[in-house]
């Protein structure tokens, strides 16, 4: 990979908040810059963060410093973004960035839904960046932002329990039901999860491993089954429905440098947060012809040309199903978004 570029990207980016305008939309930047390089496309760095940047705000400013003692206060404190930035820096300046990683891991998970799934999509970036070989300064400041993000904007998935039957994920996936009224934003949507009749019978029924590799195995099905469900659902909310795919693999790339004991734990706080945006954003079904050429390097290809961060981020996502299944609705999901957004 090119590090080089990389991490120059990561230090335009440094200075930007996780979010910008009125409306709080995230900044993928760092997560499709990352994408870009691992996949070889280093050369439209440049001209990509030049476009981006643009519409980004700055880091905010810091307030009131969170300490050891207090950090649960401010755990899903928007307002705190800065204060929580600062901290993390501080965290992996003071130690190893897997020891700050492996402590913030499990006391993050509870609140996976952060940023619509975007604190642990940036973390997961950065890790693998990390897991790569790249340990540069701007590389483990990224992971440091990543995981102030997720503090800061911290949500739970009601009703989450851990799976424990034995489902397979395309059928577990199938089997969420949809809220009552799938209009409104997150909060809204994500209110109406407790009451919905048969949902936390929903998140209980995908299988429960009995090993780690079976964790690993089970988690990436998640990732096949969100994937590709978006060829079919993915019209309805076009953008929400991306993250059924990228937030549990950003997940699954982020396992290996994780202990075991947290596999599992892992695995249910993603699928449910995958079954949340499912019963919140996807309608039933529709057929969608398949037209599978089996080319991942002109998925990929396209969804560079078409420039948009999460036609990038979930086209990646797209090519690691392929590639690991070959299944042909992996890169027909990715070639149907660049013609919904």
């Amino acid at each position: 990979m090119a590090y080089d570029v990389l991490d120059e990207a990561y230090e335009r980016f440094r200075r930007t908040g996780p979010e910008w305008g009125e409306d709080q939309l995230t900044n993928h930047g760092p997560m499709a810059v990352e994408v870009l390089v691992r996949r070889g496309r280093e050369d439209e760095v440049e001209g990509w963060v030049d476009a981006y940047v643009r519409r980004l705000d700055d880091m905010p400013a810091r307030s009131d410093p969170i300490t050891a003692e207090g950090w649960r206060d401010a755990l899903g404190d928007g307002r705190r973004i800065g204060d929580w930035s600062d901290y993390f820096e501080r965290q992996v300046a003071e130690a190893p960035w897997r020891d700050v990683l492996v402590t913030w891991w499990p006391r993050l998970l509870p609140g996976i839904v952060a940023g619509a799934t975007h604190g642990v999509i940036r973390t997961g970036h950065a890790v693998r960046t990390l897991e790569g070989g790249d340990e540069s300064p701007q590389a483990i400041t990224e992971l440091a932002h990543g995981l102030a993000f997720w503090a800061a904007r911290s949500l739970a998935v009601p009703g989450a329990v851990e799976a424990a039957g034995a489902l397979p994920a395309a059928e577990a996936l199938d089997a969420v039901p949809r809220i009552a009224e799938q209009r409104g934003n997150v909060a809204n949507r994500f209110g109406q999860l407790a009451g919905t009749p048969g949902w936390r019978a929903s998140l209980a029924a995908l299988r429960a491993p009995a090993t780690g590799a079976e964790t690993k195995a089970v988690l990436a099905d998640v990732v096949a089954a969100g994937t590709s469900r978006y060829l079919t659902t993915g019209h309805a909310s076009p953008v929400l429905l991306v993250h059924t795919a990228t937030a549990p693999n950003a997940v699954l790339h982020t396992l290996p440098a994780l202990p075991e004991t947290l596999w599992a734990p892992s695995l249910s706080a993603v699928w449910a947060a995958t079954a949340a945006i499912t019963a919140a954003y996807a309608p039933p079904a529709v057929d969608v012809d398949v037209l599978p050429d089996g080319d991942a390097q002109a998925a990929l290809d396209r969804a560079v040309a078409h420039g948009d961060e999460h036609v990038i981020k979930f086209t990646d996502t797209a090519v690691d199903v392929y590639e690991r299944t070959g299944d042909p609705r992996a890169l027909a999901a990715a070639a149907r978004i660049t013609e919904l957004l």
